[in-house]
């Protein structure tokens, strides 16, 4: 597997799209956090009354992890979007039946696009974790590990968006198709989340049966729901009105998901013409 991610490397090293998708991020990532911490600072708390909401910075080590984790997950789709790009040029330009003509087999073709996607999540998790140890050095804060969960959880939402990448490309096969149908689909899928969450105010409030989130059950949100906003405490009030999460459910619909996109890959590259 060793030798194949570095046939991989040497494929992508000098790659344009991998070096600006992949500066894209790191500088989405530092910026967005910091714009927060800007926006706390000079806004929020000139606010009196979110003193009593808010104790201490979301950039303090006590919640610098949740804070960078869910920031930080919005530009996740760059390095999925990367993967659909290298993914589906394999089939446009035809090198994958040359990989398999050198000796690969099909499922070595498709285990080390599975190993860069998990690459790809752990490189993002490392930026992620490199961004709130900066930004919790800044906040004058004692190191702490409080939270540190969450990054547990944005490793697994980039390896779900990852995989959904490679299986839209396997599935398609061509890059422009795969790309517009990636992005088609995580919008489709968040406005299907968005209506599946106000059933469930609907039927806590006129049944007073609390089924969590069921926008969260989906393939991508899954991993989504896991990651919640530090400001989230402003919304405290409603609480009684909105579904309570059910993190170790939406953590099993996430693990499961990526099982079957596995499953449902392999069983892709194994079953269809070269």
């Amino acid at each position: 597997m060793i030798n194949l991610l570095k046939i991989e490397w040497l494929k992508i090293k000098s790659y344009t799209g991998f070096i600006l998708l992949s500066s894209f991020f790191v500088l989405g990532v530092l910026t967005t956090n910091y714009i927060v911490y800007i926006f706390k600072k000079n806004v929020i708390d000139k606010v009196e009354a979110s003193k009593l909401l808010l104790s201490g910075s979301p950039f303090d080590f006590d919640t610098v992890w949740k804070t960078v984790s869910y920031y930080s997950s919005f530009f996740l789709m760059l390095p999925a979007l990367l993967l659909v790009i290298l993914m589906s040029n394999e089939f446009t330009y035809k090198t994958h039946r040359q990989n398999i003509i050198d000796g690969w087999s099909r499922f070595e073709f498709l285990k080390v696009k599975l190993a860069m996607a998990l690459v790809f999540a752990l490189g993002s998790t490392l930026v992620v974790i490199i961004t709130g140890l900066i930004f919790g050095a800044t906040s004058g804060s004692s190191f702490s590990l409080n939270g540190f969960e969450n990054i547990g959880y944005f490793c697994l939402k980039a390896l779900t968006y990852n995989m959904v990448a490679i299986l839209i490309s396997l599935l398609v096969r061509r890059s422009g198709v795969a790309i517009a149908l990636f992005f088609i689909y995580t919008i489709f899928e968040n406005g299907v989340s968005l209506l599946l969450f106000f059933l469930a105010v609907k039927i806590k409030k006129e049944n007073e049966l609390d089924l969590s989130n069921l926008g969260n059950y989906l393939p991508m949100n899954a991993s989504d729901g896991l990651l919640t906003s530090p400001f989230a405490q402003f919304s405290g009030m409603a609480r009684n009105i909105l579904p309570q999460d059910n993190n170790m459910l939406v953590l099993a619909f996430a693990l499961a998901y990526i099982v079957v996109f596995y499953l449902w890959s392999k069983r892709k590259i194994l079953k269809s013409d070269l």
